[in-house]
């Protein structure tokens, strides 16, 4: 059975770093999955890619050798269990804010006895080379579960819901936890509240042997991520980066650029 690399980096105090694809559309996976990330993580919470799309999206990830992780649209045991059934090697659940709701992904996303996910499937083996029997033996070892902390509820609960058994990594939502906080939606801030949380989420996370992570724009915002503590770090997303270059070539044409598409 495969093994799922970005999970022991991170266990081994490592950074991993990755991208978010947010297009539906399997030929930008195929693509992606040849540029050289650790992880490229299939976006379902705010995109239109389908549940088709996902799993063809998790199948090409896989076989270059790349880790598929997909960010799921809301914190259920049917999105959990649908995507990793369908071949994902691990999930980002968003707006994580207490210590039932961490339960409740770990539940999702873990065999018995560490949880309570259902038997059943046949992609999920596929994608790690492995037959039914050794997945689910062997799926609690491999399948990485973040969760999302995006709102001050969430940093005030820091410590119950990383104390979760089961938890692998944190993930901060910049936008929304700014906008929790009455503060425009952001990739980063210098508002103290802001700036005191992530800060609070780090020392609780290493307190718990969990990982953290956080997007960044570019690879000077990786590198900056990563001296900071950050482990697990999304740089912009395939269509961000398309946009960029498009953008710095009319720029460079004098077009007469237009303001931003997309926020990364």
């Amino acid at each position: 059975m495969k093994k799922n690399h970005v999970r022991a980096k991170l266990k081994q105090g490592q950074p991993s770093i990755g991208t978010w694809l947010t297009l539906p559309d399997i030929v930008a996976a195929r693509l992606m999955a040849r540029v050289g990330f650790d992880w490229l993580t299939v976006e379902l919470e705010h995109t239109p890619v389908n549940w088709e799309t996902a799993a063809n999206s998790f199948a090409i990830i896989a076989s270059n050798g790349v880790v598929p992780l997909a960010r799921v649209p809301w914190n259920t045991g049917e999105n959990i269990k649908r995507v990793l059934d369908n071949g994902a090697f691990g999930i980002i659940v968003p707006m994580v804010n207490s210590r039932a709701e961490a339960e409740a992904v770990v539940n999702a996303a873990r065999y018995a006895p560490m949880g309570n996910r259902s038997i059943g499937g046949q992609l999920h083996a596929a994608n790690f080379e492995t037959d039914p029997g050794t997945y689910y033996a062997k799926a609690n070892e491999e399948i990485l579960v973040v969760v999302m902390m995006e709102h001050v509820d969430a940093i005030e609960a820091a410590d119950e819901i990383l104390s979760v058994p089961g938890i692998d990594c944190v993930f901060i939502g910049p936008n929304d936890l700014l906008n929790s906080m009455g503060q425009p939606p952001a990739f980063d801030s210098e508002h103290k509240a802001f700036v005191d949380a992530m800060q609070h989420v780090l020392k609780t996370a290493r307190k718990y042997g969990v990982a953290t992570g956080m997007h960044a724009l570019d690879a000077e915002g990786a590198r900056q991520r990563i001296a900071a503590g950050f482990q697990f770090v999304a740089i912009a997303s395939e269509a961000g980066f398309m946009l960029s270059k498009a953008q710095e070539v009319v720029r460079g044409l004098g077009l007469g650029v237009k303001g931003p598409v997309a926020k990364y």
